[in-house]
């Protein structure tokens, strides 16, 4: 069983003890910890706070308890239901409220759930925000309303359209050259909320040939939820199988893309990005951001156009702090995560969706030709699951130390670069494990960067 707490959020397995997974205790306190906060930042005002959830088992579970804890605080709740990152990031300000919380776990498997905490621009909370949220609930530091003080709890269905609709009101998403492209689009949404909004989305856009794999949000996931390459094998046949144009597939809460090739072939996640951020710097010129351990491909692109390209930590607050620094036009994490300001700061796989059939429609080309047109890199994503007797920090800093010689950056965990090359060793505010990602220009060499690094690392242990 495992229990996480950090500055965005709980994250855990169900079932167990309290404290050491996402037990109904836990879900309730943290809730409680998270809505007292809202309260001190938002003095003298009634709360209301939008609530949605992935299809994941535990999801009706645990947003009755979030839901009822902080109406027991006083808080409004207007709940979406079965829902996505992206649409409860704009429902909030839509909402006029002040703040959200989606109930996923994002590409973790079923046994697992997690509170992911957003301000009142729909934005997740900062490192301070979420310190404070610790410590309220550490605490116990919670006030509950009196009986005739109760938060109302009121249901909405109407935000997947909503949402649809936002997404067709951006200038750049081109839905004439989308519906006369007539692309043949399969979906695989493992079962979870991607099923109802990504065919939606694509029926929006004048997509008539959708082949849909797994889009009954049961959430009985078909397979391991992220959208990595060995978890894509169905998809993969399907495309060819049915002769179709691209494979579409995104993780359980839809905020990170991933796209399969006409031919069978990995897009890669790494160039979701790279991809929607070359359309979008065609059209609208500007900086870019991603994080630490994405590919130098976008770099290129973006510096190829004589634009200003900026590295940020790992985490989306990370990214999106950087790109308002910068004013980016576009930016993302190499996970499939794409954030496009014009609509809202917040990974969005719908957005993306759109934002790349725009390019394909305009390309005129396939999808693995597209890919091709890209500087071409490759990154080994590999994991060391964590144990308590290993010390996480002793072995980033004596990995920085082996590599002294190199170039290192120590903004985020630990950046080497050598070479062409580079690899990046951090510690996941997500899961028990620490995450060892190499790049080189092919898969060989950048397994090869991956796996003798991961042998100094155990030497160390």
């Amino acid at each position: 069983m495992t229990l996480i707490k950090s500055i965005s959020g709980i994250r855990g397995t169900i079932g167990g003890t309290v404290n050491n997974s996402l037990t109904p205790v836990d879900a309730v306190k943290f809730a409680a910890a998270y809505g007292t906060w809202l309260q001190s930042a938002h003095p003298e005002k009634k709360m209301k706070v939008v609530i949605g959830r992935d299809a994941r088992i535990s999801g009706q579970m645990i947003s009755n308890l979030v839901v009822s804890t902080l109406s027991g605080l006083g808080i409004d709740v207007v709940d979406l239901g079965l829902s996505t990152t992206p649409t409860v990031e704009i429902a909030v300000p839509m909402e006029n409220a002040q703040g959200g919380i989606i109930l996923t776990a994002s590409h973790n498997p079923k046994q697992w759930n997690a509170l992911k905490l957003l301000n009142e621009k729909g934005e997740f909370i900062s490192g301070a925000d979420g310190e404070m949220v610790l410590d309220i609930a550490e605490r116990e530091a919670f006030d509950f309303a009196e009986v005739d003080d109760l938060g109302t709890i009121t249901e909405n269905d109407t935000y997947l359209q909503k949402h649809i609709e936002a997404v067709l009101a951006l200038p750049l998403v081109d839905k004439k050259a989308i519906t006369e492209a007539n692309f043949h689009v399969v979906v695989d949404a493992v079962n979870s909320t991607g099923g109802i909004f990504v065919p939606a989305l694509l029926r929006a856009l004048g997509v008539t040939q959708i082949t849909e794999m797994y889009c009954d949000p049961t959430g009985e996931f078909p397979h391991n939820p992220e959208p990595l390459p060995e978890h894509l094998t169905d998809l993969s046949s399907k495309i060819v199988e049915s002769k179709a144009d691209v494979g579409i597939t995104v993780d359980p809460d839809v905020d990170r893309l991933a796209l399969v090739c006409e031919d069978g072939s990995m897009f890669g996640e790494e160039y979701t990005l790279v991809a929607c951020a070359d359309y979008v710097l065609t059209h609208t010129p500007g900086a870019t951001v991603s994080n630490l351990s994405s590919t130098r491909a976008l770099r290129d692109v973006t510096e190829s156009r004589g634009l200003l390209y900026t590295a940020s930590a790992v985490g989306e607050v990370n990214v999106v702090t950087a790109m308002k620094a910068t004013n980016a036009v576009i930016g993302g994490e190499g996970n499939g995560g794409i954030i496009y300001p014009e609509s809202h700061y917040g990974r969005d796989s719908l957005v993306g969706i759109a934002l790349f059939l725009s390019l394909l429609a305009h390309k005129k080309m396939t999808v693995s030709q597209l890919r091709d047109s890209y500087p071409k890199y490759t990154i080994s994503k590999n994991k060391i699951q964590l144990t308590p007797e290993i010390d996480v920090d002793k072995v980033l800093v004596d990995m920085a130390a082996k590599y002294a010689n190199e170039e290192v950056d120590t903004t985020d965990g630990v950046k080497i670069y050598i070479a062409k090359e580079w690899v990046h060793l951090r510690k996941s505010n997500t899961e028990p494990i620490i995450r060892i990602y190499a790049e080189s220009k092919t898969a060989d060499t950048a397994n090869s960067l991956a796996e003798r690094i991961i042998t100094e690392i155990k030497a160390i242990i």
